[in-house]
């Protein structure tokens, strides 16, 4: 028998090691590590999280309940936590909660039926899965579906609860809950109570969710027998202080998202868990008025793996202020301690510490908190156990019992956690709230998304972002309600302009990051990819459709156009509807679209519309009415349509015009107009990217 040699071996050993990775599914090196890296936070549970058998999982940590979130901003994430917590509180059900991307389901069949499986589900964009649920919705929703024991209806051991995440603007609304509710019980499953479903377009996610889960848990007690006892605070993390460290210890985290960032080495991939720390190129106001702030700024991935195509989207992870950081810290009584060091461990082996540690209180609340965001009365009614005094805990449990009052004095002026526990504690500290009920019950700091204003095809290694400055003036409100990523950008935009202590509207930013380690006016941003594309074929016509700064994406398209015309390819008409309020304060872009004209001739046209300009206001769908008949003659040549702005009224309004439109250009009855847009949505002709 001949010897092996060298290569012979290492060929075998690759056939070797490929055929157990196909029978395992790679599960004995596809672990995912702690994105943290934190040696504290992994002696403390975050490696039960090995199994991606669900069964497994469920008896090695004694669940007796999960609860599966598909989540793409975090609140879906959010509501199965706080799920979670209202199981074990009131009726000592032993929960998880547990990513959908971390688990196999083909065992879903083996859960026993004394086990509740919940589902807490978004729908993202066009009625489509979160990136954390697509291989979970192609499972459960493939015809071929098959389960590891072959039972007989295949899930009739399953008893389930689920809501769902969507916006009512969107034609496929709430689709991923109910898509995945069908096929469950098409498998055999057992739901329990009704699906619910919130709506973000309505702005009534909270309510509908609080709606829906007090029914749910009347029926889940009556199906599963539950007994329910009086609600207690168990802390799910626990809170340790590091008194051998201090903020500048090197191991301490300040801000840092991961353990690349806090040795000064990141490295990509680049994502949702490991943003790049990008330089900004450039960045200036594009509105000539005072009272309002539109930005363009592009910000420079060459020295990173990133890359995007036209119609991506661009991330920015932004921090908070600190007039906010410091309301946070002085209302529950934690100013003197906010560079004290501590570590945070879960206090059951499912539980994920939501950053790394150990850290301050002050990275904690600046880098990872939503501080800013409204306040849900459920948090409120959690709080009331916590108050200074009798007066404020009366006052908490109505505010988190009554919906109408809650309305009243929270919800119309949009108050953060602070801004309601000053008001109710009447300048009392909250010196009783455990740090712990603060982790859980505000959502973690997530990353804004913008729709890219540049073209990949132009500008491979530089992504333009176009972003009003959020500011709502509430009736009743002292002062405005601020965005947080905006106002973020807005600082950088003024320290890169030279202003050195950038301070717009009385609020400061941490511009130079954890450790100074954003100097040079960095921002730490991911790509998102989107199906929001041109057409593969530049012959076909395109129809955008994008008022303020939802021209964004199509400054990335009519630059692409124009760019291939330089190169001598042929392109098809495009015509851009767009809208704001003056040409002489809020027209974006004017000299751009100009150069753009010159390039691509009569392949290019504008049309504008200036509301307050003239004596009646006049908006994008206005104009598109009266183009009516050069529409229809772009359409019929197969034309793609893409609108990209406000959900709620303008993209409505311009679905129902368009199908108007075809109506009368082609003198069919308008319900078979209204039916030709809904196939054109269905073949990607008709696309939109548009928000709440």
């Amino acid at each position: 028998m001949a010897e092996l040699d060298t290569l012979d071996i290492v060929v075998l050993a690759a056939i070797l090691l490929g055929t157990v990775a196909y029978f395992t599914k790679g599960k004995f090196w596809g672990i995912t590590k702690d994105p943290y890296a934190s040696s504290f936070a992994n002696a403390n549970g975050a490696k039960a999280g090995k199994t991606r058998n669900i069964v497994e999982k469920l008896d090695e940590s004694g669940k007796n309940c999960i609860i599966f979130y598909g989540s793409q901003t975090g609140t879906a994430e959010d509501y199965a936590s706080r799920l979670a917590k209202e199981g074990k509180s009131r009726f000592g059900l032993e929960t998880m909660v547990a990513d959908l991307e971390d688990y196999d389901y083909d065992n879903l069949d083996e859960i026993p039926s004394d086990k509740i499986v919940m589902f807490v589900l978004a729908t993202y964009g066009e009625g489509e899965p979160t990136d954390n649920a697509v291989d979970f919705y192609e499972f459960i929703y493939n015809d071929d579906v098959s389960f590891s024991s072959g039972n007989e209806p295949p899930l009739g051991n399953l008893n389930y609860v689920a809501f769902g995440l969507g916006n009512n603007t969107y034609e496929h609304y709430n689709s991923m809950v109910r898509n995945v509710d069908k096929a469950l019980q098409k498998l055999g499953a057992s739901r329990i109570g009704q699906a619910g479903e919130g709506d973000d377009g309505a702005g009534t996610m909270e309510e509908d969710f609080l709606a829906w889960k007090d029914p749910m848990w009347k029926a889940l007690q009556e199906k599963m027998g539950l007994e329910e006892r009086e609600a207690v605070y168990e802390p799910v993390f626990g809170i340790v202080e590091r008194d051998g460290f201090t903020k500048d210890s090197p191991e301490v985290y300040l801000g840092e998202p991961n353990k690349m960032h806090l040795d000064g080495s990141p490295k990509g991939p680049f994502n949702a868990h490991n943003p790049y720390i990008a330089p900004i190129a450039k960045s200036y106001e594009l509105f000539s008025v005072k009272d309002r702030n539109c930005l363009h700024m592009e910000v420079d991935i060459s020295g990173s793996n990133l890359t995007y195509q036209t119609g991506d989207h661009i991330a920015v992870w932004p921090t908070n202020p600190g007039a906010e950081v410091d309301r946070f810290m002085n209302v529950l009584d934690l100013t003197h301690k906010r560079d004290d060091v501590i570590s945070v461990k879960a206090l059951e082996p499912t539980a994920k510490v939501p950053f790394p540690t150990p850290t301050t209180y002050d990275a904690i609340v600046r880098y990872h908190m939503e501080i800013c965001a409204p306040v849900s009365r459920q948090f409120l009614a959690t709080l009331a156990a916590f108050a200074p005094d009798e007066e404020a805990k009366a006052e908490m449990t109505k505010l988190g019992g009554d919906k109408d009052y809650f309305h009243s004095k929270v919800n119309i002026y949009h108050f953060n956690i602070a801004r309601v526990l000053e008001t109710v504690g009447k300048g009392k500290k909250w010196s009783n709230v455990p740090f712990s009920a603060l982790i859980e019950g505000i959502t973690k700091l997530q990353p804004r998304y913008y729709s890219i204003s540049s073209s990949s095809l132009e500008q491979p290694k530089m992504i333009s972002i176009t972003a009003v400055v959020e500011q709502q003036y509430l009736p009743g409100r002292e002062d405005p309600f601020r965005g947080v990523a905006t106002n973020y950008l807005l600082a950088l935009k003024e320290k890169q302009n030279g202003e050195p202590n950038p301070a717009p509207f009385g609020q400061t930013y941490e511009i130079m990051g954890p450790r100074n380690k954003y100097t040079g006016i960095h921002v730490p941003v991911h790509v998102r990819h989107s199906n929001f594309k041109l057409p593969s074929d530049p012959t076909k016509p395109i129809i955008m459709i994008g008022p303020g700064t939802g021209v964004a994406p199509f400054r990335g398209f009519i630059r692409e156009r124009k760019r291939q015309a330089e190169h001598g390819e042929e392109v098809g008409k495009s015509i851009l509807f767009f809208g704001c309020r003056k040409e002489s304060e809020d027209f974006m872009y004017a000299d751009e679209w100009k150069e753009a004209k010159a390039v691509l001739g009569d392949k290019l046209e504008i049309v504008t519309a200036f509301s307050r300009d003239g004596p009646k206001k006049v908006y994008v769908q206005h104009r598109l009415k009266e183009k009516a008949k050069e529409v229809n003659e772009l359409l019929e040549k197969k034309a793609y349509f893409y609108v990209c702005g406000d959900a709620a009224n303008m993209a409505r309004e311009v679905n129902t015009v368009l199908g108007q439109i075809l109506a009368e250009q082609r003198g069919i009855p308008e319900t078979k107009g209204e039916e030709i847009v809904k196939n054109m949505r269905a073949a990607n002709q008709y696309q939109e990217d548009v928000w709440s």
